[in-house]
């Protein structure tokens, strides 16, 4: 996430951190690295020009540059303006309505909205508590109504049974009514897109806002087309007073500059991020977290929210007595790498780790999941007693193992020698902070 424009920062930081003093002179170079760093992050260039006069401002005062730290002082006014450029702190969505609360999707076809749509819904059954109802309104693409509702069945979230011969407005408007005889507290209505915001578009969506009154008008823009997902956010925003965005492909933009833009343009805060493919992969979008990210200080907070969500409070409880006793075991190991693959690819969770970006980059590469790959075949290729108790494995055993998993039994023993490496550590790790444990070491414990 954002690769290309935290190489950039780091490199800079890494420069003036080597200068002896920092002067008006290097603050004023340091400011024109930054420029062509959000410039080339496709960031719009009225964000660029305001970013970097508020830095000068405040890196030009007498307080850093007679600081001893003066590059730590600067790095925390570059975070700062980062965490402002994307709306300063995270924005709840508001669910404070009489219900049914309406929330009208809009966006260009292939941003992601229809899958956005089911992710929301499924957020706001989760993690707000409600009863939501899925409404399929984009009539012009053929498989927009299958793909709702085989997504809301991955949910659990009931999806209006409408045609595609049908209006958007008579959808909407037998959605309401069944929404409230169903006692559906939330309707999320997917709204059709096009290519390009054209006026057809645009007074259908209008239409459907007068007759809807939704509570919440919300953009799904694709945040890998960078600026220009703000210009598009603009457009909709004049014509229908945007609430909020969803940024989707977060995951995959190595520039930034639709995070760093589209605030500023449009006013309207940024609510979640769609962080991968998979439903679960939609979060709260946190301004401060992505920032300190950005210039490689990690987001442990992140980590530990996922986590959470991975492990109850009886699991985390378990794993730490098998760790504090020893007793971890192979199978155990296998159920850790499952709970790690539904909290995201290893890349993006090393990621949120301070001083791990640059093993990061490296952990999805193809070779380590070549890695990952054997290490499930040699684990399945075990008996259920030999991964309860890994020492069953004889050489007989392990070549048995080899055969079956299709690796030589070098691959075995390395692999064994690194699983009692691994239990070793995470021993250690149970015994920190005074014998809270592992489970309260990750926040999973008051």
């Amino acid at each position: 996430m954002f690769e290309t424009l935290s190489q950039r920062f780091e490199e800079l930081f890494k420069r003036l951190s080597g200068q002896g003093r920092i002067t008006e002179r290097n603050i004023e170079d340091a400011l024109r690295e930054i420029r062509l760093a959000l410039l080339d992050a496709d960031v719009n260039l009225k964000v660029v020009r305001e970013f970097i006069e508020r830095v000068r401002h405040e890196a030009l005062g007498q307080k850093v540059l007679q600081s001893l730290t003066p590059e730590q002082h600067f790095i925390k006014f570059v975070y700062e303006e980062l965490r402002q450029a994307m709306g300063g702190q995270a924005h709840r969505l508001d669910l404070k309505f009489k219900p049914p609360v309406k929330i009208m999707l809009v966006g260009l076809q292939g941003s992601g909205k229809t899958t956005s749509a089911a992710k929301l819904a499924r957020w706001v059954k989760i993690e707000a508590g409600r009863h939501p109802m899925l409404v399929p309104l984009d009539v012009y693409r053929p498989a927009a109504f299958e793909q709702l509702r085989v997504l809301g069945a991955q949910t659990g979230v009931f999806v209006l049974e409408a045609a595609q011969t049908e209006a958007p407005l008579e959808i909407a408007s037998r959605a309401l009514v069944q929404a409230e005889r169903q006692g559906h507290d939330v309707v999320i209505f997917d709204t059709a897109g096009r290519f390009q915001i054209d006026e057809e578009l645009m007074d259908e969506l209008a239409r459907l806002k007068a007759l809807i009154q939704p509570q919440h008008i919300i953009l799904v823009a694709d945040a890998m087309t960078g600026q220009e997902a703000a210009n598009v956010a603009r457009g909709f925003h004049e014509r229908l007073a945007l609430s909020g965005l969803i940024l989707t492909k977060l995951d995959s933009d190595a520039r930034g500059g639709a995070a760093l833009s589209i605030r500023h343009i449009t006013g309207a805060p940024i609510l979640f991020a769609a962080t991968g493919e998979k439903l679960e992969a939609f979060e709260v979008f946190h301004p401060d977290r992505l920032a300190a990210r950005i210039l490689g200080m990690g987001d442990i907070l992140t980590l530990i929210e996922r986590t959470q969500r991975s492990y109850d409070q009886a699991q985390a409880k378990q794993l730490e007595r098998k760790l504090r006793k020893n007793e971890f075991t192979l199978e155990d190991f296998a159920a850790q790498m499952k709970s790690l693959e539904k909290m995201g690819s290893l890349g993006e969770l090393l990621g949120m780790i301070p001083g791990f970006k640059k093993i990061a980059a490296q952990a999805d590469s193809p070779a380590a999941q070549r890695d990952l790959v054997r290490i499930r075949a040699i684990i399945d290729s075990m008996t259920p007693q030999e991964r309860r108790n890994h020492a069953l494995l004889n050489a007989s055993r392990r070549a048995r193992i080899a055969s079956g998993s299709g690796v030589s039994v070098h691959d075995v023993n390395r692999f064994i020698k690194q699983f009692e490496q691994t239990r070793k550590v995470m021993k250690k790790i149970t015994k920190m902070g005074g014998g809270r444990g592992l489970a309260r070491n990750l926040g999973l414990s008051p």
